[in-house]
């Protein structure tokens, strides 16, 4: 997907329609490279149907976030979890 003619957004300029949307949720929880989220700020400021998505993915990471503060997941699977990140992390390591 690439930005309408209409949108101001120059692809060299930065991020085209598809990695802005690959990497919305990156850009959301603040994962990414000053440099990325500078590209995807630009692209946003310039791209409509973009911007109009990064609303809706925002709007519903909010409403999943209010739906679910009030459980916490139970010591057990928080354990596994954590080993499981730990596993990972050491055979990628290697």
């Amino acid at each position: 997907m690439k930005c309408g003619p209409d949108s101001g957004m120059d692809e060299a300029a930065g991020a085209d329609c598809s990695e802005v949307l690959h990497r919305v949720y990156e850009y959301l929880d603040g994962e990414m490279t000053r440099d990325d989220t500078v590209k995807i700020q630009h692209h946003l400021d310039a791209c409509a149907p973009c911007l109009q998505q990064y609303d809706l993915d925002q709007a519903l990471k909010a409403l999943v976030k209010r739906s679910c503060a009030c459980e916490e997941a139970p010591v057990e699977l928080r354990t596994q979890i954590m080993a499981r990140i730990t596993t990972i992390r050491f055979e990628i390591a290697e």
